[in-house]
């Protein structure tokens, strides 16, 4: 059996920004794609899960975004899953040019929630349906994705809203995991995106955001050796929903 699951990709131009880099949102729209096509060949896809009653949801990620192919460049992404780490199952990428040189790594964590009750569906309740012989160990980021919070004594200010519209909202009916990563650098000045000194992304999805809801963008930053880390935070009637942190090269 193959464990990893690949596909060559031609960078398009609605996926860039504008320096014609891959945009990180437009990353993740891979990912989130990636991830069902191999999900679904290996036996554990969407369509499998629905049968339970059951759905994949993004917990956690850490990506890094210091050299990010082009419009136009040709990638070879793949894919595998790792097994449990606890509650949550692990999934790397890797998005490499012709060459073999990796351009993007990544880190992935999820969990199986019942569609019904929207709560956390145990591994051991899931019937054994992500058999063991279908894992592989290899890492693309060896330390899974860490929990996040907002650095101790920092200033925290609210830097703007977003109400759910219905471009942002998904087929398990809540808003997609990607509009968290637009809205979070979207907080982030302009020039600091576009000099692209932006290298790694991590963030924790900790609660369901649904149509109609207004998400208040919170952010504070630190600094730390030879970056800055700009913390964003996204909460729904004051309650935590997200939070990501954007590492900047100085």
């Amino acid at each position: 059996m193959d464990k990893k699951f690949s596909q060559d990709i031609t960078i398009p131009c609605y996926q860039t920004d504008v320096n014609g880099r891959l945009k990180p949102a437009a990353f993740m729209d891979m990912m989130q794609e990636m991830a069902y096509l191999a999900a679904t060949e290996l036996g554990f896809g969407y369509e499998a899960l629905q049968t339970h009653h059951t759905a994949w949801v993004l917990s956690r990620m850490h990506f890094t975004f210091d050299n990010p192919p082009s419009w136009r460049d040709r990638v070879h992404m793949e894919t595998w899953h790792k097994g449990l780490d606890g509650l949550l199952f692990l999934r790397d990428f890797r998005l490499l040019d012709d060459s073999g040189k990796v351009r993007l790594s990544c880190t992935s964590s999820w969990i199986v929630i019942d569609v019904t009750t929207r709560r956390l569906v145990r591994s051991d309740s899931l019937g054994g349906i992500v058999a063991e012989d279908t894992q592989c160990h290899e890492d693309a980021i060896a330390t899974p994705a860490p929990k996040l919070a907002m650095p101790r004594d920092a200033q925290v200010e609210k830097v703007s809203e977003r109400k759910v519209t219905f471009s942002d909202v998904d087929l398990n009916g809540h808003v997609n995991n990607v509009r968290y990563v637009v809205w979070a650098t979207d907080c982030l000045p302009y020039e600091l995106m576009e000099q692209g000194r932006l290298s790694d992304v991590v963030i924790n999805f900790n609660r369901e955001i649904l149509p109609g809801e207004t998400v208040e963008l919170y952010m504070a930053t630190s600094e730390q050796d030879d970056r800055m880390l700009y913390y964003i935070e996204g909460k729904v009637d004051s309650r935590q929903a997200f939070i990501t942190e954007l590492s900047i090269r100085k």
